[in-house]
């Protein structure tokens, strides 16, 4: 079964910034997430985009990230612009739907930031 496929994640200095992209396996979607786990720690979820274009963020990432969508060769990509970033952003970032479909998931995108 196609999984999700993450991207764009990589070493940043605090205060960076960094774009991870999800090809999702599919031309459209209802409710896509990212998620984030840190060492040690549950996976949380970070963001939230409706297909109709509403969004919502954990209080964490508030004013820093921004969830959005788009359509490339007939898939539908989810896009997390992480601005400002802080050392507690560091985990793996997963997307996948809301509620999350657990056969699905995909390897993950790795953000690190150094302080």
């Amino acid at each position: 079964q196609v999984q999700f496929v993450e991207s764009g994640g990589g070493l940043v200095e605090a205060g960076g910034s960094l774009r991870l992209s999800c090809v999702i396996p599919a031309p459209t979607f209802g409710v896509m997430a990212w998620y984030r786990q840190a060492p040690g720690l549950q996976r949380e979820l970070v963001a939230t985009i409706v297909r109709e274009g509403s969004t919502s963020y954990a209080d964490s990432v508030k004013g820093r990230f921004t969830i959005s969508a788009s359509r490339e060769n007939g898939k539908a990509v989810v896009y997390l612009q992480m601005n400002s970033l802080k050392p507690e952003d560091t985990g793996v970032y997963d997307c996948n739907y809301k509620p999350p479909n657990r056969v699905l998931w995909g390897q993950g995108t790795q953000v690190t930031v150094s302080s």
